[in-house]
């Protein structure tokens, strides 16, 4: 049975937070993320994303949502699969570098149909490109910016609901470029490894922030020496 363990603290209000006896170490996000002003889709506030696709992470961890975005080729499989095992709302990339024009159209309305909340895609897409995959789906579109000369005006006009900044550690540069000038458009930026990189990013204007994990086998490793610490091995 559930039980009340802590309070969280966010924005000067505690939470009750509930646990169970089998879920006490779940991943948690950054508490740097909760000063964001999270970006509101459907009703719904999301202030973290985790950046990964890994299922187990996914079902263990305290995210707003999903990014799931990964280095090859988008697959209908595999959106459908996250989709299935998340239960938080899952944004998947559709290509936009070498998956392009009607197979990313395609996969975005595939995403939407198993339930994707939002389409990802990458920075390399064309704006007609863009504008066809915002125009098939009903979803937000979101695209990632990777440097400070990126057209924001022609992105947005051609569909771009939200940006998603991916720059390194010149991101809240960006982000406070891409804020200056366009004040109302939502942001996602990649926060960084610490809650004070993550602070200068929200700083800058990001509304909610992308959170890479430590790997399952870092994670795994941590608990093994846990165990090993507990059986008096080390």
């Amino acid at each position: 049975m559930p039980t009340t363990r802590e309070t969280l603290s966010a924005n000067g209000h505690d939470a009750p937070v509930l646990t169970s006896s089998l879920r006490q170490e779940i991943l948690t996000m950054p508490k740097a993320i909760y000063s964001a002003s999270g970006i509101v889709i459907n009703g719904r506030r999301i202030k973290s994303f985790v950046f990964t696709t890994d299922i187990a992470i996914i079902r263990n961890c305290d995210a707003d949502a999903v990014f799931a975005v990964y280095p090859f080729t988008p697959q209908a499989a595999i959106s459908n699969a996250i989709i299935s095992a998340s239960y938080i709302p899952v944004f998947c990339g559709c290509g936009g570098a070498i998956t392009q024009g009607i197979r990313s159209i395609s996969l975005a309305k595939d995403s939407e149909a198993q339930g994707a909340m939002g389409i990802v895609l990458n920075a390399q897409i064309s704006n007609l490109n863009l504008l066809a995959v915002a125009r098939a789906v009903d979803i937000p579109v979101i695209i990632t910016v990777v440097r400070e000369d990126d057209d924001i005006t022609a992105r947005i006009r051609s569909g771009a609901a939200i940006l998603n900044v991916a720059s390194g550690i010149n991101t809240p540069n960006i982000v406070k470029k891409i804020r200056d000038e366009f004040p109302a458009v939502p942001v996602i930026a990649s926060g960084g490894p610490t809650d004070e990189s993550i602070r200068v990013t929200i700083e800058a204007g990001a509304n909610a922030i992308t959170y890479t994990p430590p790997s399952a086998r870092r994670l795994f490793s941590e608990k093994m020496r846990s165990y090993r610490e507990k059986a008096g091995m080390e």
